[in-house]
C-alpha cells in the first residue's frame, strides 16, 4: 500500500512541517556533497549509537551522557539514502499538516522532538550494547501518526494498490491504514528478538515507542475544542 494523499484538508498553513521538511531535505543534500569518507565520520558523528550512551552511563561521564542525549535530536535530520528522505518526508506532510493544525505549530514541534526522543529510548531498550549507528526521522513521524490515528479515525488515505503491476487507487479510512502500518511494525519488532538480522537494518522498536506515545497525545487533545490554538 502507498498513500498517496489523506482527504482531510487543514484550516491552516503547516509552517512547522513545510520547515521540518526543508530542514531534513537540506542535511541530506549537505551529507550528499560531502566526501564519502567524510559523509560516514557525520553521520557516526551526529547519528545516535544506544553502546555510546550506554558507556557513558557506565561511567557517570556526564559531558558524554549528554553529548550522547543530543545526538538523539540530531539523527532525527539525518538519512541514509534518497528513498529513505522521501518516504519520511512524504509520511510527514501527509500526516503532519493536519496534526499540526490541531496542536498548533509551537505544540506540533515539541511534541515532533519529543516523539523522536521517546522513540529512540525506546529502540535503546531494546538495542542497548547496539554500536550500530541509527539515523532517520521515521520515529518522530510514527508519534504524528499516532495522533493522527486518534484524531482523525476516519480521515480517507487515497491508497496505491499494485496487482499483477495494475495500478488501483482506493481511499482507506485511517485507522485501517495506519492500523495495519502499525501491526507490521510489531511483528518485525518482535522478530528482532531472535536477532539483529531478523531487522533489516530497520529500527523497529523506534517506530513502536514513537507511535504509542503520539496515541497517548492525541487522547489528550481528542476532546478538546478544535479550534483551540
Amino acid at each position: 500500500m502507498i498513500p498517496i494523499r489523506d482527504i482531510n484538508p487543514s484550516r491552516k498553513k503547516p509552517f512547522i512541517t513545510i520547515l521540518l521538511i526543508l530542514i531534513n531535505i537540506a542535511v541530506f543534500v549537505f551529507e550528499v556533497i560531502l566526501p564519502r569518507n567524510i559523509t560516514s565520520a557525520f553521520i557516526q558523528y551526529f547519528g545516535f549509537i544506544p553502546a555510546e550512551l550506554t558507556r557513558s552511563i557506565f561511567y557517570t561521564d556526564f559531558n558524554y551522557l549528554w553529548i550522547n542525549l543530543l545526538t538523539i535530536f540530531t539523527s532525527m535530520f539525518l538519512h541514509g539514502s534518497l528513498t529513505h528522505l522521501i518516504s519520511n518526508m512524504w509520511a510527514l506532510w501527509l500526516f503532519g499538516d493536519n496534526v499540526e493544525d490541531r496542536l498548533g505549530h509551537f505544540k506540533f514541534l515539541l511534541v515532533y522532538l519529543l516523539s523522536g526522543f521517546i522513540a529512540a529510548l525506546t529502540h535503546y531498550i531494546f538495542n542497548i550494547n547496539s554500536s550500530i549507528v541509527t539515523i532517520g526521522a521515521s520515529g518522530a513521524i510514527a508519534g504524528v501518526m499516532g495522533i493522527y490515528f486518534i484524531l482523525y479515525p476516519f480521515a480517507k488515505i487515497e491508497t496505491l494498490f499494485l496487482v499483477l503491476w495494475l495500478p488501483f487507487f482506493i481511499n482507506v479510512p485511517a485507522f485501517i491504514y495506519i492500523g495495519l502500518w502499525f501491526v507490521s511494525q510489531i511483528s518485525n519488532g518482535i522478530l528482532t528478538l531472535f536477532g539483529p538480522v531478523f531487522g533489516f537494518g530497520i529500527a523497529w522498536w523506534a517506530h513502536i515507542g514513537g507511535f504509542l506515545f503520539g496515541t497517548y497525545i492525541g487522547k489528550r487533545y481528542k476532546n478538546r475544542f478544535y479550534y483551540r490554538y
